[in-house]
This record gives structure tokens, C-alpha cells and sequence, in this order.
């Protein structure tokens, strides 16, 4: 394949040189480009020099893949790379990939980037589907990809997880005419719902603060070291009563349920916090999940471990993922639901500030039985 250089939105983007060792190996020293991408780690000059010399070129030779060098149209500053990493004339299909050195973000480098690759993809090469593919919980590259136009079909396993990353990957899929037009928002712009979420759930798990009377809490990321306390209060047998926690509880459940919580969190579905005390050990959990359906509500979900219940706690903690889940993520309603009889959960709740609503005959799975639930909410225009 012969290489070519694309003027489009800006940008130039070229076949790379030898000149762009030095700011290749620069660019890849960023953190997100490591952390994200399967360069390798430490970055060194040498590997910096054999991509632009060696990897490069031959990709180009042997028709295997495309890759640019992202440059700005008018100074020729290096910004980024991207092109197809990967393609196969076979099916017509070719995979995209890209990252942007980190003095060039925020300014949709790579967004038009890869609307460029993509149309010269379809209309030089004559190629049916482009691929795009990330680890879940890179939520940039996710946006960058939705900007361009791909439809993001759901999960493969990735082949080659970068480093000591997830093995769990997004997938998506472009067709030709669906690259949105130079200079086009398109779908997933800055200022919308996915955009705002993805600088959310692109970070790590935040810390939140509640306070119950001259009491400080803290809602964090679960640890190993709560494992045992999870185990104990999860054996408790209100909880078993109350909750459809496995039973009997045994640690592996607890560590299983460590691992759901660093994926939910990646995939960007759920937030889920133990409920700490001022000595920042376990006192509970408390868990936001966002409906699959509906981006703008979400259902809370909670436990109190034995020695921390009556004392107020949860109900402040409820309270501050609560106006979290409005005010970071954009809610207008988040839900409350728990068996009819738990009105240690009922109370919980109300004084959190929701308001019960109903009986929902049925409402909630308990053990392999449908049982009736009591249901209320907090709305966005509770918290003003």
C-alpha cells in the first residue's frame, strides 16, 4: 500500500518520519497513553525510533495497516497518531486506533482525526467496516470513537489487554456514510449527557462526605481489607432476611463482589461505595446503579453492618450519593426500593429525604420468589 498524506478539518496527517522519534517518545511517556494503550512500558528512545522507522514503514509495505502521524495543518506540530492498526482485505474490514500526545487534548484533535481516516478508509481502500475496540473504562477513546460516528455494539474480550489492564474490551463498528461531515458536533459533543459521564466515570472513583450529627463520614471505594467485614455483615441474619445476598455468605461472594464493583465503575452502569466510620473502617455499603434504559434516573441499594445501625449513618450517606448521583451525573430521579416490613430501610430512606410512593405487588426477586416491595424516590427538585 502506498502511503499518502490526508488535509482535512486542520490537520495534516502524514506517514510518520524519522524526525518524530523525539516527540513520540515524549508523547508516550503520558500516564493515559500507557495506561490505555499497548505501548510498551518503561517507553524508551529505542522503541520511539523503531516505530517511526520500522513498524511504520512496514505496515504501509505490507498493506497490514495505515499509520499517521497527526499533525497541525499550519505549524506541522506533532498532535497525535492514528490510523488502522490493523486490515483485512479478506472481509474488507480494517481497525482503527489512535492516542493524542497529551499538549494537544481538549481541542477534538482526534476526534477529526479519526473522521479523516475513516472517510479515506472507505474511499481509497473501498474498505465495508471499520472496527474500534478499548478497554472498558477508557471512556475518552470511547468518546472520541462515539463522536466519529461508531456504533458501540457491547463487550469482546480483548486478545491483548494493555499491560496489567481488563481484559474486558468495548467494540464498535463504522459503516461507510456514517462518518459525520467535517466540522460536524455529531453525537456524543461536548455538553452532552455521554460527555459528562465520560469525565466522571473516565476518572477514578471519587471520595464522598456525609455527616451525621458531629459525626464525619466517608464514602470510598471498597478495599480488600473490608472483605471480612462485608463476609460478617452480609452472614447477618437481618441482612439475609432483607437483601438477596448469597446464602450462606462466603468470602469468595465478597471478593466477587469487590471485582463488580471496579468493573461497574469502568463500564460507567454503577457506583459502589462502603459507607466508612471516622476510624475509616467498614460500616456498610451503599450502591447508585444507573438504569440500562433510562440515563436519567438510577436505583440506590444498601447494607448496614451490625455494630453501625441506629446511629444515623446510613441515612446521611444515602442522602450524599443522593445529591452525587444529581448533581455529577445528571439524575432527576433516583429510587428506593425495599421488601414491604423493612422499615429499618424505610426509615433509612425517609429521612435521607425520599418520598415513598407505593406498593409494588411483586416488585423485587427474593430467593427465587417475587415479593412486594415498597418503592419512593428523590428528585432532582427535592434537593433545591
Amino acid at each position: 500500500m502506498e502511503p499518502v498524506e490526508i488535509i482535512e478539518d486542520g490537520l495534516l496527517l502524514r506517514p510518520w518520519l524519522a524526525s518524530d522519534a523525539d516527540d513520540v517518545h515524549r508523547a508516550c511517556q503520558d500516564p493515559d497513553i500507557q495506561r490505555w494503550t499497548t505501548v510498551p512500558r518503561p517507553y524508551r528512545p529505542e522503541h520511539a525510533h523503531g516505530f517511526v522507522t520500522e513498524v511504520s514503514p512496514r505496515a504501509w509495505a505490507d498493506g497490514s495497516g495505515a499509520p499517521f502521524a497527526v499533525c497541525d495543518a499550519g505549524t506541522g506540530e506533532l498532535l497525535g497518531s492514528c490510523g488502522l492498526v490493523a486490515v483485512d482485505r479478506d472481509v474488507e474490514t480494517g481497525e482503527i486506533g489512535y492516542w493524542t500526545a497529551p499538549w494537544a487534548r481538549g481541542r477534538g484533535v482526534t476526534v477529526r482525526a479519526t473522521r479523516a481516516v475513516a472517510r479515506w478508509a472507505f474511499d481509497a481502500l473501498a474498505l465495508r467496516r471499520l472496527i474500534w475496540q478499548a478497554e472498558v473504562g477508557n471512556h475518552f477513546s470511547r468518546l472520541v470513537a462515539l463522536r466519529a460516528g461508531f456504533q458501540i455494539s457491547g463487550e469482546l474480550r480483548l486478545a491483548r489487554p494493555a499491560g496489567d489492564g481488563r481484559v474486558e474490551g468495548w467494540v464498535g463498528s463504522l459503516l461507510p456514510g456514517e462518518v459525520p461531515a467535517a466540522g460536524a458536533d455529531g453525537p456524543a459533543g461536548p455538553g452532552t449527557l455521554d460527555a459528562r459521564r465520560a469525565a466522571v466515570f473516565g476518572r477514578p472513583q471519587p471520595v464522598l462526605f456525609a455527616t451525621a450529627g458531629d459525626t464525619e463520614l466517608r464514602l470510598r471505594p471498597m478495599e480488600e481489607r473490608d472483605l471480612d467485614a462485608v463476609a460478617a455483615t452480609c452472614r447477618d441474619p437481618d441482612t439475609v432476611r432483607w437483601t438477596g445476598v448469597p446464602h450462606p455468605y462466603q468470602r469468595t461472594d465478597a471478593e466477587r463482589y469487590l471485582a463488580y464493583g471496579g468493573l461497574a465503575w469502568a463500564r460507567g452502569g454503577s457506583a459502589c461505595f462502603v459507607l466508612a466510620d471516622p476510624d475509616d473502617a467498614f460500616a456498610g455499603t451503599v450502591d447508585l446503579r444507573l438504569d440500562p434504559v433510562d440515563p436519567l434516573r438510577a436505583e440506590v441499594g444498601f447494607m448496614t453492618a451490625p455494630h453501625a445501625r441506629g446511629r444515623g449513618w446510613m441515612p446521611a450517606a444515602l442522602g450524599a450519593l443522593a445529591a452525587w448521583g444529581v448533581t455529577g451525573l445528571d439524575l432527576t430521579r433516583v429510587e428506593w426500593r425495599a421488601h414491604v416490613g423493612n422499615t429499618a430501610s424505610r426509615r433509612a430512606a425517609e429521612k435521607a429525604g425520599f418520598t415513598v410512593e407505593g406498593t409494588l405487588r411483586g416488585g423485587v426477586s427474593q430467593r427465587g420468589q417475587r415479593v412486594d416491595a415498597w418503592i419512593g424516590a428523590l428528585l432532582a427538585e427535592d434537593l433545591t
